[in-house]
């Protein structure tokens, strides 16, 4: 860290306001938690520190020199002043459950596709029945490449014009969202660090955070959805370069790091051990993991439990995840989890993961809400005459509780 940015940062932390309230969740293109599984119709694809700048001069960057293979960035990009403080929320209390809605990146063979044919943002008031639920907290998946057409473009103008309606909307009806970027360590099927560079990864997060880092209705940054595969082995430098992106402009919200190999939770001190050398000179990073409770863990649920099915299975799936947060002093976060609602043992192994998390102060987005599921088998959304789908009966017991002030895992 050079002597300006300790100097820049002993001058303006002084009025900065600690405020730990997070909030934050899959049903992925080919896996989630951890295996490998087919798309259904649709792609499927799992505190805040309050600064103001006044002087209107850019902040240094936390890695000013671009990583090897990050190629360079279009000259003349100046950053202006950082954001505004992020509201607290009303009682302090972080919540614990929320709910992904689903649709904005449905269809990626579709790019970039037609908003209302092959992708879907909520109705005007369709976050009006999450809030009266008591939900308030919304993960909320885009894709990149709808976002921004080409890499170093600019925002397009019409998808960036609907993720501005549904902020104000979100906002309207006191929810805080979490904007996930919805894109697997890819770019149009390249993977970020061998055939997209860094550096355009991190223009895309910079682009992020300075158009959106004032908009009321945004609670933090998920910079990328369960990379897998080949992307594992960059994830490391590409997610530094979507923080250093994010802090470019936003030094108040927090941001959401992704475990490798779908962000599985069982198998993350093997495949994500490396992200605990990530640096945020705001310390405002919390690590995200994806589960599900089938046996190839990727959330098709292809069969029904078997008859030694064993219901504590999530509990068991999360602890090494849960154990390396405490062993590094790190801040945990369920993205995506979300099981049928045919079976009652499906909904207790649900309850016994609601609990564990709630427990340790963990907060969790169920996987999945959207207007345009179908009959999707994971999803929450309300039958057409009204009812509500199994799962909600399990999750509505942990709506409001936990008395969390902050994110765990406790120790």
């Amino acid at each position: 860290m050079n002597a300006a940015y300790v100097s820049l940062l002993r001058k303006w932390m002084a009025p900065v306001l600690i405020g730990l309230a997070l909030t934050a969740t899959q049903g992925c293109l080919s896996s989630g938690g951890g295996g490998s599984r087919s798309a259904p119709a649709y792609e499927i694809p799992a505190m805040p520190l309050a600064n103001e700048m006044v002087t209107g001069e850019p902040i240094a960057e936390a890695n000013p020199t671009p990583p090897s293979g990050a190629g360079t960035e279009p000259p003349g990009q100046s950053q202006p002043p950082l954001a505004d403080s992020l509201r607290p929320l009303p009682d302090q209390r972080i919540a614990l459950v929320g709910v992904n809605v689903a649709g904005a990146e449905f269809t990626g063979d579709a790019l970039p596709g037609v908003a209302g044919t092959h992708y879907f943002f909520p109705p005007r008031h369709y976050f009006a029945k999450w809030r009266d639920r008591g939900v308030r907290s919304i993960r909320f998946p885009v894709k990149w490449e709808r976002l921004q057409p080409s890499q170093f473009a600019e925002l397009d103008p019409v998808y960036a014009g609907l993720i501005d309606t549904m902020l104000q909307q979100a906002d309207q009806y006191g929810m805080e969202v979490l904007l996930d970027v919805h894109n697997y360590g890819r770019y149009y099927g390249g993977v970020i660090g061998r055939d997209v560079p860094f550096a355009a990864y991190r223009d895309l997060t910079r682009k992020i955070a300075q158009r959106w880092r004032n908009a009321p209705g945004l609670y933090g940054y998920d910079i990328m959805n369960e990379p897998y595969g080949s992307a594992d082995q960059y994830w490391p430098e590409a997610a530094q370069a979507g923080i250093d992106g994010i802090r470019s402009y936003d030094v108040a919200r927090p941001i959401f790091i992704e475990g490798a190999h779908y962000a599985s939770a069982s198998r993350w001190p093997s495949y994500s051990d490396a992200l605990r050398n990530l640096e945020d000179p705001y310390d405002n990073l919390v690590f995200s993991a994806h589960l599900y409770l089938d046996p190839d863990t990727s959330g098709s649920y292809k069969e029904a439990p078997s008859d030694s099915f064993d219901t504590m299975i999530g509990v068991r799936r999360l602890t090494p995840f849960v154990e390396w947060l405490k062993r590094y002093g790190k801040r945990g976060h369920i993205g995506e989890f979300g099981v049928p609602g045919d079976d009652p043992r499906w909904l207790e192994a649900m309850d016994n993961v609601l609990a564990y998390l709630q427990d340790n102060c963990i907060p969790m987005h169920y996987w999945a809400a959207g207007t345009h599921w179908g009959s999707y088998k994971l999803s929450i959304e309300p039958n057409s005459d009204g009812s509500d789908k199994p799962q909600w009966a399990v999750l509505n017991k942990y709506i409001g509780q936990g008395n969390c002030t902050r994110y765990g895992p406790l120790r």
